[in-house]
């Protein structure tokens, strides 16, 4: 399936679910955070029997050009992005935590939201 025999590269393309947030890591860096809906276009034997049709995705920008792209971003618009899996690891106030996102390497708005369009999930997820 792969040439290589390690590779790493998703590529989706989904709706904003929220506002993208920038923030200043204590490391100094920025990074601007994002969530985006995917729909779930064929169904597997993990997802026969399911109500859901979408997922989630938590997705992040580091460059500045990325940064500035994905900024201009509003919620429902449908975006394409290329990137990698990326397990990130940071403190909270519990104590040490993880998460799963995509580091967004490319990335373009496909269509506008429609003037409107509601907020919520189920119209995400369209």
């Amino acid at each position: 399936m792969y040439e290589e025999p390690n590779a790493n590269e998703v590529v989706l393309r989904g709706r904003v679910s929220g506002s993208p947030e920038l923030r200043r890591l204590p490391s100094g860096d920025e990074v601007l955070t994002f969530r985006l809906v995917v729909r779930r276009d064929r169904r597997s034997q993990m997802t026969r029997g399911s109500r859901q049709v979408s997922d989630w995705v938590d997705c992040s920008a580091w460059t500045g050009r990325l940064r500035t792209r994905a900024s201009a971003w509003q919620v429902g618009d449908e975006v394409e992005l290329r990137g990698a899996l990326r397990r990130r690891f940071y403190r909270t106030a519990q104590g040490a935590s993880t998460r799963l996102e995509v580091e967004v390497l490319a990335g373009k708005r496909v269509r506008r939201a429609e003037a409107g369009a509601s907020q919520s999930g189920r119209a995400q997820a369209r």
